[in-house]
This record gives C-alpha cells, sequence and structure tokens, in this order.
C-alpha cells in the first residue's frame, strides 16, 4: 500500500461535518416518521423506493442497491413488512426463484399518509435553510459521490482511468 494521504483539516471538516449532519437529520426524520406514523423508518424507506419504481415493485437486490443495504437487511426488513401486510411478494416469471417486492394497498395508503409530514420535515430541516444555489451545490456534489459509488460497485474505472480494484483501501 501506497503512502497514506490524510485529509487537510478543510477535507476533514467538510466530511466529518458531512457524516454527522447525515447521521444527525436521518435520526431525527426516523424519529419524526415513528412519532407521526405507523411506519418505522426502514419501512418508509423501502416504501418510498417502491413508490419511485415506475410498475411499483422491485427485486430485493435491487432495493438493496437503492437503500445501500445489504441483501439479508432488505430481507428480513421485507419479511417484516409482508407480515404487517404492508407488501407482499410476486412470483418473478423470469427466475422461479426470485420474486418482486410490492407494496399492498395497506402500504400505499400508510405511506401517502406519512409523506406529507415527512415532507415539511425535510423542507423544515434541510431545504429551507439552504439558498437555490446551496441546494444545486448539494445535488451536484452528491451526485459526483453517488457515480464514485456506482463506478466502485461494478468495479468500473476511476476518473483517471485507472481500473479500482475494490478490495484495496484507497488514499
Amino acid at each position: 500500500m501506497g503512502k497514506v494521504r490524510w485529509l487537510d483539516e478543510r477535507e476533514e471538516r467538510a466530511w466529518r461535518t458531512l457524516q454527522f449532519m447525515q447521521l444527525r437529520l436521518a435520526g431525527r426524520l426516523a424519529a419524526d416518521v415513528a412519532a407521526t406514523s405507523e411506519l418505522s423508518y426502514a419501512d418508509f424507506l423501502v416504501l418510498v423506493a417502491l413508490s419511485d419504481r415506475p410498475d411499483g415493485r422491485a427485486r430485493l437486490f435491487e432495493l438493496a442497491e437503492i437503500l445501500g443495504w445489504e441483501k439479508s437487511r432488505v430481507s428480513h426488513q421485507v419479511a417484516r413488512m409482508a407480515d404487517r401486510g404492508l407488501v407482499s411478494k410476486e412470483h418473478c416469471g423470469d427466475d422461479r426463484r426470485g420474486a418482486f417486492v410490492v407494496a399492498t394497498e395497506t402500504g400505499r395508503k400508510a405511506i401517502e399518509a406519512a409523506a406529507p409530514q415527512h415532507a415539511a420535515m425535510v423542507r423544515r430541516l434541510f431545504i429551507d435553510p439552504l439558498t437555490p444555489s446551496e441546494l444545486d451545490a448539494v445535488t451536484s456534489s452528491a451526485e459526483k459521490v453517488l457515480a464514485v459509488l456506482d463506478r466502485d460497485r461494478s468495479g468500473g474505472d476511476d476518473e483517471d482511468g485507472s481500473r479500482h480494484d475494490p478490495e484495496r483501501p484507497s488514499g
């Protein structure tokens, strides 16, 4: 392994601020969803992911990719949600072993009931404090990082054209 490129003060401040903001924001949003609906935050995220799909359904591995969770976590979450009638599994015609996760009518009603309060909280905690140009900068920055994560997941080339080795820590 080559020489470690430690974060300088500016880089460390940006990184830690982002980490703490994300952790605290997710915690606050999770608490609000739990307090104002019959959903856990994990339920909410799964239902949002399904409602964002044109056909309203997804395979477990697709949900894992969308949410950034391990497949086993998604599987356990979906099982808990199915027990509560929020989602169901439909057989996949292409893959006899596979199934689609689909929001049930109960799940759709639950997300529709929870979404307005969630949107209001996101607006209050994240959207309203930022200017339009700050929102654009957050979006641009996040899209760049997500593109790197997508390339890493697929084992693609790094920005400089070199092949990324996901097993080797980067500097």
